[in-house]
């Protein structure tokens, strides 16, 4: 299966090295880099240590290119026949767990805090969630824990899941 990775917006170069990293590791083909997300140099042209040190080499076995806007990108990927998948919690999301991909698919993953737009949401043909089960749990046995439960993962976390749960 043809698998591409689309960052938008996200800030840390360490969870972009991460996402390098992992990417190799579940076989993807490519990574485009859209809006401010940081790639392998900074604006002048420096490489990125903090980058290099946790993707271990990633960068230069997983081809990547760098976009300003993400809506050309989804377009161009839209019109080879890729099927788009955003990971985000919304109310129109399903589990991660219970989708079929099929034989090309970009996996779009946003902001750390404020993650995909509404507006880039629209290009998705599916958008799935990871449950989150940990809340639940705590709040069952141990009401005064209500409210403290995580509701997310981290972003390179979050991509880790999907990317080996999609490639499965």
């Amino acid at each position: 299966m043809e698998v591409v990775v689309v960052l938008h917006n996200v800030r840390s170069a360490h969870n972009v090295g991460s996402i390098f990293r992992t990417s190799d590791a579940a076989g993807v083909q490519k990574i485009y880099l859209t809006g401010y997300t940081p790639g392998l140099t900074d604006p002048r042209g420096k490489v990125r240590k903090d980058f290099v040190k946790v993707s271990l080499g990633a960068e230069a076995s997983v081809p990547h290119s760098q976009h300003k806007q993400l809506t050309p990108v989804l377009k161009k990927l839209q019109k080879e026949g890729f099927e788009i998948v955003a990971i985000e919690q919304n109310e129109k999301s399903k589990s991660l767990f219970d989708f079929k991909p099929t034989s090309k698919l970009a996996v779009i993953m946003g902001n750390e805090v404020r993650g995909i737009s509404a507006a880039s949401l629209k290009y998705a043909n599916h958008i799935l969630e990871i449950p989150m089960h940990g809340a639940m749990v705590r709040q069952a046995h141990h009401p005064r824990n209500q409210g403290r439960g995580k509701e997310s993962l981290n972003v390179s976390v979050a991509a880790g899941i999907a990317l080996f749960s999609l490639t499965r």
